[in-house]
């Protein structure tokens, strides 16, 4: 007989973030709570004051002579190889020798006995440069004939010059899209503990501890098998801790092998904002051919990117921001060009979209170009543009793979229903029509965004489960836990796969000690690959122990059944505790080691073709805004969203990261905004100026809902999506939104073409300039 009793905490179920209450308490632990062993020393980084210049002297002696300071670490101090570089293109030195590329760049760190003595004593240098020009964004870059990327990426197919020829209607503009700065709750933190011979451990805060090691090493100048890298927990990534944690491993590692004590390094957030990347800002020049009823013919597109100094990982971001052009949008003929610059300015780096949110909202502004040049509602332009399938051979991306899963068409006619946008929209041209102060504009968007690394490799995880004899399991993994529930949903997994309770699973830290090679928690790949490794490791487990009960109790293998918290064996139900002990005591192996890659996948990147990602996520939105036409300022009455997660392993959490993930969207579109002066200095490197949105910022009627009729088609993980980075795009609505209300002015007469981040200072000058020419 089978039991019937209910398993908690099993998958497709809300489960609490395992974190959450010690969190709301202050309990949880990250890397500046871990308790500091006698003798710790603290490194604060020493920096450039000017943009780009030789060094001609660097005079340390007032810094070592200052209170506290034990020593100054700078590049002859390296025992390995001066270079940071995630791509191993080896233009990111830990400390430049003989030129600076950036304000704020690190020249050298400081280590004292306290984290105040070294942030003092790292002022004190006597830097003498010879002064060079700078180029701070791309279009001054392209000129300056900066390129970062000698064989930037092409996508390419059709006939588009003939195609742009032989349109009805062409438009050619530009669109300047801004940066985002990552702004976590946790800044950047290293702590270094040496051990013996080649040894150190790494506690810091990264998503991708597998690097860090790495990295630690190469400068290091040992084998990897000489550092371990650990993460518990962190407050945040967003992309911001994938690369850039590099130096501040680097840094303390170095600084605590060399003087045989932990070293722990923590900038402030000032110093965090200046000398770590950010989102990429683009120039983007696109040339649209339509026809009358608003279908795309051709597209040409080029983006130019603010990349920083050194290369970073702005190789696949600009080339992700073209898997990304497309957005929901078939191309019949379509050219897409990156043109990734070099400028005197940090290097940029992973952000929460990698790239994709940049393409995607090109495309929703050649949209709304269509549909201002025609006097059509943008929804309408939107729908008659949206992939296809087979049938009609409105299927193929620019990249050449096949949209086979394409349900953004069900998605869109759902919400425009539950978001009542007809009604509304035409209610609000009819309240705009009186020309009051405050104009109101509504837009529904959708996103299509592809699931999986665009470097192959990427694509594989490992994880590890321990069952004890008490019956208690312990997991471990190779992605990291920044707020985003992943250890939650991963232990879910486990807890169904061995239909046991939740709270039975023990989630210890990420360790490069237990699951090597890791990828970076980066890509929304965390809970793919992540959760199959770990069914892959507690399946073998199973085989095991299926094996061993059917020769136990003489019973065939298939009559053996794994029950919420018991095992049934033949007539036998036994608890799983007992059952685990008696393996145990019959030498049975409670330990494996699974692993997980994404299958189907190709891509070539010389020909611009391929099968980058195994699956699409889908999702759209729709938001109303209201802005007053005096100040330019605006505020978002109501946003409603409807999300494709497949078959959620965990909705509370989902919709959670949908919600997180609007609102980091809206920010960047609205209220983020990078700033540098003409000198090449960050001026907004502070909360107090660099404004993330706030609470009373969030739409005042916010409905967000999962498609539960959603199923991956794809084998994935319990038939689940990723969710991490797709709902991000939907901020866009918010954007598009903002431009239907600067638009009425002029009578929805032209495209108002708002730049990003579209600030009350740019909406308002948007309105003046339609005004004027009205």
């Amino acid at each position: 007989m089978k039991d019937s009793s209910y398993v908690s905490g099993a998958v497709h179920q809300n489960v609490k973030h395992d974190s959450a209450i010690k969190q709301v308490q202050g309990r949880a632990e990250y890397t500046d709570d871990i308790a500091e062993p006698i003798g710790t020393l603290h490194a604060y980084l020493g920096v450039s004051t000017v943009t780009h210049a030789r060094i001609l002297d660097m005079d340390l002696s007032p810094v070592r002579a200052a209170a506290g300071v034990v020593d100054v670490l700078t590049a002859t101090d390296i025992p390995g190889v001066n270079d940071i570089s995630p791509t191993g293109k080896n233009d990111e030195p830990v400390f430049p020798t003989d030129k600076v590329e950036f304000h704020g760049q690190p020249l050298f760190a400081v280590i004292a006995e306290s984290r105040d003595a070294a942030r003092r004593a790292a002022e004190l240098a006597d830097i003498t440069y010879d002064v060079l020009p700078h180029a701070l964004d791309p279009v001054s870059a392209e000129q300056a004939g900066l390129p970062l990327i000698t064989d930037p990426l092409k996508l390419e197919r059709g006939d588009v010059d003939t195609a742009l020829a032989g349109a009805k209607h062409r438009i050619q503009a530009q669109m300047m899209v801004g940066g985002q700065d990552h702004m976590y709750l946790e800044g950047h933190i290293a702590f270094a503990i040496p051990g013996e011979d080649d040894d150190v451990i790494v506690h810091c805060s990264t998503q991708h501890p597998s690097e860090a090691q790495h990295m630690v090493a190469h400068v290091l100048g040992v084998p990897s098998n000489a550092v371990v890298v650990n993460v518990r927990r962190m407050g945040g990534g967003f992309g911001g801790k994938e690369s850039q944690m590099n130096l501040f491993c680097a840094v303390a590692a170095v600084g605590a092998k060399k003087l045989g004590r932990p070293v722990k390094i923590r900038p402030d957030r000032d110093q965090d904002m200046t000398a770590t990347g950010k989102r990429h800002d683009f120039v983007i020049d696109y040339d649209l051919g339509f026809d009358g009823d608003g279908r795309i013919e051709a597209v040409q597109s080029q983006f130019a990117a603010r990349c920083g100094y050194s290369s970073d990982l702005s190789g696949p971001v600009t080339d992700r921001a073209l898997f990304h052009a497309d957005n929901a949008y078939f191309y019949p003929n379509v050219r897409l060009t990156s043109r990734p610059q070099k400028t005197h300015t940090v290097s940029n780096t992973a952000f929460r979209g990698f790239g994709g949110p940049q393409g995607v909202v090109a495309a929703e502004r050649m949209i709304e170009e269509i549909a201002y040049a025609l006097g059509k509602d943008p929804l309408e332009v939107r729908k008659a543009n949206f992939y296809g399938d087979a049938t009609d051979g409105r299927n193929l991306t620019p990249y050449h793979q096949e949209v086979e899963d394409n349900v953004i068409a069900r998605i869109v006619e759902e919400l425009e229903d539950s978001a009542d946008y007809q009604a509304r929209r035409q209610a609000i041209l009819e309240e705009n029509a009186k020309g009051g102060i405050v104009r109101r504009g509504l837009a529904l968007t959708p996103v299509k965004f592809g699931i999986s690394f665009t470097a192959t490799w990427y694509n594989q995880a490992g994880a590890l489960i321990h069952v004890y004899n008490d019956g208690s399991i312990h997991l471990n993994h190779g992605g990291t836990e920044m707020g985003q529930g992943l250890n939650t949903k991963v232990a879910q997994i486990v807890a169904d796969a061995f239909q046991v309770d939740f709270e039975r699973i023990k989630i210890t830290k990420t360790t490069t000690e237990k699951v090597p090679n890791t990828s970076a928690t980066a890509a929304s790949s965390g809970s793919d690959l992540n959760g199959m490794a770990a069914l892959d490791a507690a399946q073998q487990i199973k085989e095991r122990l299926v094996k061993f009960a059917a020769e136990s109790r003489n019973v065939a293998e298939t009559d053996v059944y794994f029950l919420p918290n018991h095992v049934q064996i033949g007539e036998d139900l036994i608890p799983f505790d007992a059952f685990i002990k008696e393996a145990y005591m019959a030498r049975v192996q409670l330990s494996a080691a699974g692993f997980y890659k994404t299958p189907k996948i190709h891509w070539d990147r010389e020909a611009g073709k391929g099968r980058p990602f195994y699956y699409y996520a889908y999702g759209a939105s729709c938001s109303e805004v209201s802005v007053d036409t005096l100040t330019g300022e605006y505020r978002v009455e109501r946003t409603d969203i409807l999300h494709d997660v497949g078959r959620s392993l965990n909705p509370v959490l989902d919709k959670g990261q949908v919600e997180g993930a609007f609102v980091q969207g809206m920010g960047w579109l609205t209220t983020e905004e990078l700033w540098w002066d003409d000198e090449g200095r960050l001026r907004t490197h502070a909360p107090s100026t660099y404004k993330i949105p706030l609470a009373s910022d969030r739409p005042r009627v916010f409905n967000v809902n999962l498609a539960d009729w959603s199923d991956n088609r794809e084998m994935t993980i319990k038939r689940s999506k990723a969710v991490g980075e797709p709902p991000f795009m939907l901020g866009i609505s918010v954007f598009e939104a903002l431009s239907m209300a600067v638009a009425s002015v002029a009578n929805y007469s032209e495209c108002p073409r708002l730049e990003a981040p579209a600030t009350p200072e740019r909406v308002l000058m948007a309105m003046t300039h339609l005004k004027a020419k009205g």
